[in-house]
């Protein structure tokens, strides 16, 4: 292989080592986490020292993380992330300083110089946002208390990691290592920082979309591709140039994307890279982890590894007591945020560089910060079979997914209560229907109630081929996530056009999110049930009940016709609240110059306790 290109060279071993390592672990139950770590281990300077480059390939392998960041902010949608603002701000900061603050007491307690327990401490405070995620969306974590808590930890993180590498110079300089930057030059810096997030944030509102539509135009999927790969490219070193974080800048691309019609093809798209070169990164990390630091002082290795992880651990799981995380979830969010995180690398690195402490205590400290992310995911797997067993339910029923095309001319997506009585009605009228549910749980309770429901994930192609939508005539889309729903109404739409999609919506947001996807039958789940009550109401305050049926009529035709002109303004918010404000207005006044002609004409135009119209009553219409 002297001849082969080191390119090739070190593609061949990485592939090989993944391909032959990670099987391994999935088959001993270890996770694919530990298999990339132990094959980076294996090839590494302290294995069979077939790889030397460890800090470049890390380096490139970064852009994995990065990747991920940006899948993941492609799934919030900026609403979405203000709503989370305080988890952020609130317990990423209460995790962040806290458990610095722990270990800067620790430090001190040693002996160390403050500059060397300061540095540590905010260094050993970030945690793995590569490890936290992966692991959480393998356990099915991200949706639960939990999860969204350590996203929100994780997030505030990476904006940390700023603040604390602008620290660095001055800790340096103050040492006598350097020299102190002017005002002028630091806010020369401020306003660098400032300027590159808000061209992200105006470039993804006024360019990226533009630019987007016109390159799918083409319809050249590789040049779309191509496309992602460079707007994620772009930014990282937009955000490098700065000295921010390459992945807070992609996170922020994507959730400026978030609720773009682009959305999903970018998923698609990047998905396969994140991947590769997450598990690249994972195999770098492997890499990294100086066992020759570990062999010199192996007691006082153990003592800084196990000491900071069980500082974090208490102040973690006093945080997740605090903001009552379900006490299942509490082993597993410890542990996750417990380790070392890949920024602390940076961190350290260029605390040596600045000569806050010498190369020697950098060794340890990214030495130590390698082995907590090569033990985490081995503690996870101890947590799972040994800690998390008197946790568990009963062992759920297996069910073997859809497998013989069907030809019934009703899909239903989803047997919840919603699907039940749409099925309910066409059995009782005589009508095959085709029900998919991904619940083995709600098969169960079907089966027992004598009704014939599918085993099948209705997000997949595969599976609504399966299930006859090519041959049917309508789908239903009844299932209970908004974010599924909607990306089965896009699924439909684009490989089975001639279906008639009717859909429910949870509420108006998800409502506008159908109609982008094509689909115009699309019925608000609580919105007829709320009609008949409010009719009973009227009744119940004295009004005729033709008179309560007339109205609640008029109010749902109203309403109705109101959501259909907020629609095509539903991403423009205040000009939405304009439309819906008049609409309401109209209304009003209608209903009350009615009630004063009923009045005049000697007719009881009120009922007992009517004190005329609130008009800062919520517009109908505007619900969420």
């Amino acid at each position: 292989m002297e001849h082969a290109p080191t390119w090739l060279t070190y593609g061949f071993l990485y592939l090989t080592a993944a391909v032959l390592a990670v099987p391994i672990a999935k088959a001993l139950g270890l996770g694919a986490i530990i298999g990339y770590l132990a094959a980076g281990i294996a090839i590494g300077p302290w294995g069979l020292a077939l790889v030397s480059n460890v800090q470049d390939i890390l380096h490139f392998a970064e852009f994995g993380v990065v990747l991920m960041l940006f899948l993941v902010g492609l799934e919030l949608q900026p609403s979405r992330l203000w709503a989370l603002r305080r988890p952020i701000f609130g317990m990423g900061s209460a995790q962040v300083l806290g458990c610095a603050a722990v270990l800067f007491v620790l430090a001190s307690l040693v002996g160390l110089p403050w500059r060397v327990g300061l540095v540590g401490a905010l260094g050993l405070a970030l945690s793995s946002t590569a490890i936290a995620l992966q692991s959480l969306a393998e356990r099915n974590l991200m949706r639960t208390s939990s999860g969204q808590a350590g996203f929100s930890i994780l997030l505030f993180q990476d904006v940390a990691a700023i603040p604390i590498l602008a620290l660095l110079p001055l800790l340096g300089a103050a040492a006598g290592a350097g020299t102190s930057h002017s005002p002028g030059e630091v806010a020369l810096e401020v306003a660098k920082i400032v300027g590159v997030i808000a061209a992200i944030i105006l470039g993804g509102r006024l360019l990226l979309r533009p630019v987007l539509r016109w390159i799918a135009k083409s319809k050249t999927p590789e040049v779309f591709t191509a496309a992602a790969l460079l707007l994620v490219v772009g930014i990282a070193m937009l955000m490098v140039m700065v000295g921010l974080s390459m992945a807070l800048g992609a996170f922020l691309a994507g959730v400026l994307l978030a609720d773009s019609e682009y959305r999903r093809e970018l998923e698609a798209d990047i998905e396969p890279f994140k991947g590769l070169l997450l598990g690249l990164f994972f195999i770098a990390v492997g890499m990294s982890i100086d066992f020759g630091v570990l062999m010199r002082s192996p007691w006082l290795m153990a003592g800084i590894l196990f000491g900071f992880l069980a500082c974090k651990a208490v102040v973690i799981y006093a945080l997740a007591r605090a903001v009552n995380i379900p006490y299942q979830e509490r082993p597993v969010f410890t542990l996750l945020l417990a380790q070392g995180g890949e920024f602390a690398f940076v961190v350290f690195q260029a605390a040596a560089g600045a000569q806050v402490f010498p190369a020697e205590t950098a060794s340890l400290l990214i030495g130590a910060v390698a082995l907590s992310m090569l033990l985490s995911p081995l503690l996870l797997v101890v947590l799972d079979r040994v800690l998390l067993r008197r946790y568990a339910h009963v062992k759920a029923p297996e069910a073997d997914e859809i497998s013989e095309p069907q030809e019934a001319p009703i899909v239903i997506a989803g047997f919840g209560r919603y699907g039940q009585i749409v099925a309910r009605v066409m059995l009782m009228q005589g009508i095959r229907t085709t029900v998919l549910d991904h619940s083995v749980e709600m098969l169960e309770v079907a089966r027992t109630f004598g009704y014939r429901v599918h085993y099948g994930d209705a997000t997949r192609l595969d599976l609504l081929r399966i299930a006859g939508a090519g041959q049917a005539r309508i789908l239903v889309i009844a299932v209970d996530d908004p974010e599924q729903s909607v990306k089965i109404a896009v699924l439909a739409r684009k490989h089975f056009p001639h279906l008639q999609v009717v859909a429910r919506a949870r509420d108006l947001t998800h409502w506008n999110n159908l109609r982008d996807a094509g689909v115009t039958l699309v019925q608000r789940e609580l919105f007829e049930s709320s009609m008949h009550s409010a009719r009973t109401v009227l009744e119940l305050m004295g009004l005729p009940p033709e008179e309560a049926h007339e109205m609640t009529r008029r109010f749902r035709e109203h309403n109705i016709a109101l959501s259909d002109r907020m629609y095509p303004h539903h991403r423009d918010r205040a000009k939405m609240i304009a439309v819906a404000r008049e609409g309401r207005s109209q209304l009003a006044e209608q209903m009350a110059r009615e009630r004063q002609e009923a009045a005049a004409a000697g007719e009881d135009g009120a009922y007992p306790g009517y004190a005329g119209p609130d008009t800062n009553a919520p517009a109908g219409g505007e619900e969420r």
